[in-house]
C-alpha cells in the first residue's frame, strides 16, 4: 500500500508542473520568434542550473567521478540516438515548412529528453519517501517547480512546429509519467545500491547536456538574435539554482 501512495504522489507531482507549463505554452497566444527564442534559453538556462547544482554533484557524492563520467556519457549517446530518429521521422518534410520542422522537432527532442530525465526524479522522490516523509515532500515539490518552465520549453515548440494542442498536452503529460515509474522502482528498491543511483543521475545529466548544448540553444540563438535570449539564459540558470536548493 505504501508503495503504491509513493508511485502515485510521484505521478502527480511528476505530471502537474509539466501539465501546467504545457498548458500554458499552449494558451499563450503570443507567437513572435523573440518570445519563443526567450522560452527556449529560459529552459536552456534552467536545465544547465538543475545539472551543475543537483544531478553531477549528487551523483558525486554517492559514487566516483569514473562511474559519473560514463553515465554521462551514456546519456549523450541515447539522445544522439533519439535525435537521429526524429530527424529521419521529419527529414521528408518539405522545404516551406522546414522552420515548422525544426521546431517540432526541438519539442520532440525535449519531450524525450525530460521523459529521461523524470525517471532518476522519480527515483530520488520514491526513495526520498522511504527515508521521510519530510525528504519526499521536498523533493516533490521541487521537482514539480522546476517542471513547469520545462512543460512551456516543451509545448510552445511543437504548437509552433504545427501539432494539435491536445496532442501536444498529451505528450506532455507522457513526458512526466515517467516520473511515477521512477517513484515506483525507489519506493520498491528502498536502498538501492548507490552505482544505480549515480549512473541514474548522471545518465539525466548527459542527456539534459545534449538538449541543452545540441537543441535548445542553437535553435534560440537561430530564432532571435538580442539581448532577450540572453536574458532568459541566465533567469532560467537562477531560477534553477532556487529550485534545486528549495
Amino acid at each position: 500500500m505504501e508503495i503504491l501512495k509513493t508511485t502515485l504522489l510521484g505521478l502527480f507531482f511528476g505530471t502537474f508542473g509539466t501539465t501546467l507549463g504545457g498548458i500554458l505554452g499552449v494558451v499563450i497566444k503570443k507567437q513572435s520568434n523573440k518570445f519563443l527564442s526567450f522560452i527556449l534559453a529560459l529552459a536552456s538556462g534552467l536545465m544547465m542550473a538543475v545539472i551543475c547544482f543537483d544531478l553531477i554533484p549528487e551523483a558525486l557524492e554517492i559514487s566516483n567521478i569514473l562511474e559519473v563520467i560514463i553515465g554521462v556519457i551514456l546519456g549523450i549517446i541515447a539522445m544522439i540516438f533519439c535525435d537521429l530518429l526524429v530527424d529521419k521521422k521529419f527529414s521528408g518534410k518539405v522545404q516551406v515548412h522546414n522552420k515548422q520542422s525544426k521546431l517540432l522537432k526541438t519539442g520532440m527532442i525535449v519531450s524525450i529528453g525530460l521523459a529521461i530525465h523524470n525517471f532518476p526524479e522519480g527515483l530520488a522522490i520514491g526513495s526520498g519517501f522511504e527515508s521521510s516523509l519530510k525528504l519526499g515532500l521536498s523533493l516533490a515539490i521541487a521537482i514539480c517547480l522546476h517542471d513547469v518552465p520545462e512543460g512551456i520549453s516543451m509545448s510552445i515548440p511543437m504548437k509552433n512546429g504545427g501539432m494539435n494542442p491536445l496532442k501536444v498536452i498529451f505528450y506532455v503529460i507522457l513526458s512526466g509519467v515517467t516520473t511515477g515509474i521512477g517513484a515506483f522502482f525507489g519506493a520498491i528498491v528502498g536502498s538501492i545500491s548507490e552505482q544505480v543511483i549515480s549512473i541514474c543521475l548522471s545518465f539525466a545529466a548527459g542527456a539534459m547536456l545534449y538538449i541543452v548544448s545540441g537543441e535548445l540553444t542553437p535553435e534560440s540563438n537561430s530564432l532571435y538574435h538580442g539581448r532577450m535570449t540572453a536574458v532568459g539564459n541566465m533567469l532560467g540558470f537562477i531560477i534553477g539554482i532556487f529550485a534545486t536548493k528549495l
